[in-house]
């Protein structure tokens, strides 16, 4: 069993690969291997810390999940201080309020119901393709988690309801755009709400249905919401964290078939493995770089092939092979970085007033998405830089003024095209990536009669990273697949411990190219592998 290790050690999430699936939001068909094992499939206790990434993925894997003893006691409590600021006729935001502009209007508790029913109403006008079972179960479960901390004011019968749903095999119908990613994550969440009270949409085995069909099917009778409840179901930033947390997982495989990738092209491209020595590095030792460097030593150990090259007079090998530590290690410190923020936001509470050990509602920004909005921008821009370079080294690979190998690594080039083409795809996928690397974050739309005058666009940008994984997952699997094809031409001996092992991977699913034939379902397998964590776990056995 391979034990998938966090990036960071300070937070260790040990748990085992058991399946993948596809991950669908438009034209993205992004293949995340959820992780899981063990025991992990049966039950999740929720408690009142908030939750991790290790849950996170049993949830998106289908693992049920429950309310804790703890947890049921401070949601009690919290909903006691709420019906009490709604008797003593205080205007507290939310409670008894308006929303945004609309603040200062105060609402009669003859009408308070209808005012949270109105809010999820009024605030599900997202738009954009629906999210997936996995994105839309652990967005839910984020929810819960959340509001189970007792800061929120939600009823406990409300949290059973969202707990129901999520344990059955139907889940909300969410589209994926509308939020701006401060005030929380409002359209989506009001989307993935309104089946509490038997309305939105919800899919059942690919068929869509309403929210009352929904809840008959599943054995429940719609929620009536009370004072504060509507608002604290969707004043949170859990679409832009589901979607990051699971982006994040996908990334970190990514870095993994990355350097896989570029230690077969070294190879056979009879390059050097100096520049990865553990003096050269430790001279300019970012932690990334150090363990980039390890990986692809480890890989080559032992390579005739590049013993026979050893005697070569060529001086240096070209930046896209010389410089693989120093840039897939600021990925993976990178990747450091946005697991860091993920960490601290699956523990916190997002909701807006927040109840105090006082008993008082405090208005804040906690809804705000700025530190996830960095994240993901942070992301995509980090995964685009491992395709860059891949398709460097694809050109190199395919060029035989550069690599000495027959062109586009067809053995009949001029009636065959080879991996010609599979190169332009790559060319412009890196191309598309260099426009969603633009950071959604750094823009900003005045909203709510400019009361909501700054928001993050952290949502747009998490739904950008995952596009930038998809069009990077196929950039590394063509890398892949032309580096086993180069090996065709090698004749040197055998290949290290490492890139042994990876060639044989690829040939169970790939075949040698004798003469041309249509490369889709080639690149799809070898994108299925990037994705399914395989490389890592080549990596992780030291290439043994």
């Amino acid at each position: 069993m391979r034990v998938f290790m966090s990036q960071n050690d300070t937070f260790p999430v040990q748990v085992v690969l058991s399946s993948w699936e596809k991950l669908y939001i438009e034209d993205v068909v992004l293949n995340i291997s959820f992780i899981v094992g063990g025991d992990y499939m049966d039950m999740i206790t929720i408690g009142t810390e908030g939750t991790d990434l290790g849950q996170v993925l049993r949830i998106a894997d289908g693992a049920s999940a429950a309310l804790s003893e703890d947890a049921r006691l401070v949601i009690r409590n919290s909903r006691k201080w709420t019906e009490e600021v709604v008797r003593s006729g205080e205007p507290v935001y939310g409670v008894n309020t308006g929303f945004g502009r609309l603040a200062n209007s105060i609402v009669s508790s003859d009408n308070l119901e209808l005012l949270q029913k109105n809010l999820l109403l009024s605030h599900a006008c997202g738009t954009g393709p629906i999210c997936s079972r996995s994105v839309t179960r652990v967005m839910m479960f984020l929810r819960i988690a959340s509001l189970a901390r007792g800061r929120s004011g939600i009823r406990e019968q409300t949290l059973d309801q969202m707990l129901a749903i999520l344990g059955s095999e139907i889940y909300p119908a969410v589209p994926i755009k509308g939020s701006l990613g401060a005030s929380g994550d409002l359209a989506p969440l009001a989307h993935l709400s309104l089946p509490l009270i038997g309305k939105g949409k919800c899919v059942d085995s690919g068929e869509i249905i309403s929210g009352e069909e929904a809840l008959k099917r599943i054995g429940l009778e719609p929620v009536t919401l009370g004072a504060k409840e509507g608002l604290a179901l969707i004043n949170g930033t859990q679409t832009m964290t589901a979607l990051t947390s699971l982006a994040y997982i996908e990334a970190c495989r990514l870095a993994d078939a990355a350097d896989a990738a570029a230690a077969m092209s070294l190879e056979v491209l009879l390059g050097t493995t100096l520049p990865f020595s553990r003096e050269l590095i430790g001279l300019r030792p970012h932690r990334g770089a150090i363990e980039t460097a390890e990986n692809l030593l480890a890989l080559i150990r032992d390579s005739e092939i590049l013993i026979s090259h050893k005697a070569c007079d060529k001086v240096q090998d070209a930046y896209s092979l010389r410089c693989v530590p120093q840039v897939h290690g600021a990925t993976r410190d990178a990747l450091r970085y946005i697991e860091s923020v993920l960490s601290v936001e699956l523990s916190s509470v997002t909701d807006n007033p927040l109840l105090m050990d006082d008993g008082t509602f405090v208005s804040g920004g906690n809804f705000h998405g700025q530190p996830v909005a960095f994240a993901a921008d942070h992301l995509a821009l980090c995964v685009a830089e491992l395709a860059d370079i891949s398709e460097r080294r694809i050109e190199r690979l395919l060029n035989p003024d550069l690599s000495g190998l027959p062109a586009f690594l067809t053995p009949d080039p001029g009636i065959n095209s080879g991996f010609m083409i599979a190169q332009y795809t790559a060319a412009a996928l890196v191309s598309e990536n260099k426009v969603l690397a633009h950071p959604a974050s750094v823009d900003s739309i005045p909203v709510s009669g400019s009361q909501e005058d700054h928001v993050s666009m952290g949502t747009t940008a998490a739904y950008q990273a995952l596009n930038v994984l998809e069009n990077s997952t196929y950039v590394i699997a063509t890398e892949l697949m032309c580096a086993a094809q180069a090996a065709e031409f090698i004749h040197r001996g055998k290949h290290g411990r490492g890139t042994g092992r990876i060639y044989r991977a690829i040939r169970e699913k790939v075949e040698p190219l004798e003469e041309d034939r249509q490369f889709v379902e080639d690149i799809e397998a070898v994108a299925s592998m990037v994705s399914s964590g395989v490389f890592g776990e080549i990596i992780r056995d030291g290439g043994n």
